[in-house]
């Protein structure tokens, strides 16, 4: 490790040590973004403890642009995602924070008023497709469904909308495949109804979880670009939850990494790849292979993500981190400013 400043002085600083408010204050950016998350804190109450699965994440997410979450499985990328929609189940509970869309309260809105915007100002591709979609109705039936329910349509406009909804997406002779079933359809297929699905009344924000998960390369290479595409053509803002960042590279605007309930590094994505500033950042990037170069030997991050019923004390990171000193294992670090519009939460600047 480059010699530092001393550590003490650095976790003494309450300008490294900001709070939830002011976190969010570096964050926000902007006055009036499509979706802000401030704060949001998400437990499960289990036989085995409290889990919790959301310590305190905050993002925002601007009308048109494409934002990468990213972080390893069981970081809480899933449960965040699940909780802009409000739909988190049983034992979890949302105990504190804010999630606003086009200035409103999400979190305040009645059971009547959340349904109203689930499926039409924001839609969501579920991570299995197979399970996301009901066996037991046709699947131009569940593609023309937000049809009916937002906008009223008829039966039969909602089929023809659905046909016309799945030509967009790619999905061959889709006036045969209509009234095709679930089963019919293979993985990459499925995927796409979905997305036909939550593309059809033309959403301001797409959440897309693990969109390409189990997807051959091909497939995937096709669903990024029909994502990209859509973006574009309707102007449609897309939070892209995986675990991929190439993916993330391909696509994305800005990207979020998440460790342990944890919004870790934020930033735009080419800062996040050529200028990481979280230790958790840079081995992530590390494990990317260079399709250039045969040379590049990768570094797996070593250990496992902590149990987060019993997380470490100080820094969640630290147990993994080969920069870690004793300050961090006391020193619990939130997000600060290190470049323009890039935040780590580390307790060094640039830890190299």
């Amino acid at each position: 490790m480059n010699e530092h400043a001393d550590a003490t002085s650095v976790s003494n600083d309450a300008s490294n040590e900001p709070t939830d408010e002011t976190e969010w204050e570096l964050i926000r950016q902007h006055e009036e973004p499509l979706l802000s998350v401030e704060n949001l804190h998400v437990r499960f109450d289990t036989e085995e403890g409290a889990v919790q699965a959301v310590d305190g994440v905050s993002l925002e997410i601007q009308a048109g642009e494409i934002v990468g979450l990213v972080g390893e499985s069981g970081c809480g990328k899933s449960v965040t995602s699940l909780s802009l929609m409000d739909l988190v189940e049983s034992p979890g509970t949302i105990q504190e924070g804010s999630i606003q869309f086009k200035g409103d309260e999400l979190l305040e809105m009645s059971d009547e008023e959340i349904r109203s915007v689930r499926g039409d100002e924001i839609s969501m591709v579920f991570q299995e497709p197979s399970s996301a979609l009901n066996p037991v109705f046709d699947v131009g039936w569940q593609v023309g469904e937000p049809l009916r329910v937002h906008r009223g349509l008829s039966e039969s406009a909602s089929r023809q909308r659905a046909v016309e909804l799945m030509t967009r997406v790619g999905i061959p002779s889709p006036e045969e495949r209509v009234d095709d079933y679930p089963h019919q359809f293979s993985g990459g297929m499925k995927q796409r109804a979905m997305i036909s699905m939550a593309l059809a009344n033309e959403p301001d924000l797409l959440i897309a979880d693990e969109p390409t998960t189990a997807l051959d390369v091909t497939i995937e290479a096709q669903i990024l670009d029909l994502i990209e595409e859509l973006n574009e053509e309707i102007g449609m803002a897309v939070l892209l939850i995986t675990h991929d960042l190439g993916v993330v590279a391909e696509i994305c605007d800005r990207v979020a990494v998440m460790y342990a309930g944890r919004i870790v590094e934020y930033g735009d994505v080419e800062d996040i790849f050529l200028d990481p500033r979280h230790p958790y950042t840079k081995g992530l990037v590390s494990c990317v292979p260079d399709p250039t170069t045969s040379e590049k030997d990768l570094k797996p991050i070593e250990g496992q993500v902590p149990d987060l019923a019993n997380t470490p004390d100080g820094c969640n990171f630290a147990p993994r981190c080969p920069y870690a000193t004793k300050e961090c294992t006391v020193d619990d670090p939130r997000l600060r400013d290190v470049a323009d519009d890039h935040f780590s939460a580390c307790l060094w600047e640039d830890p190299q």
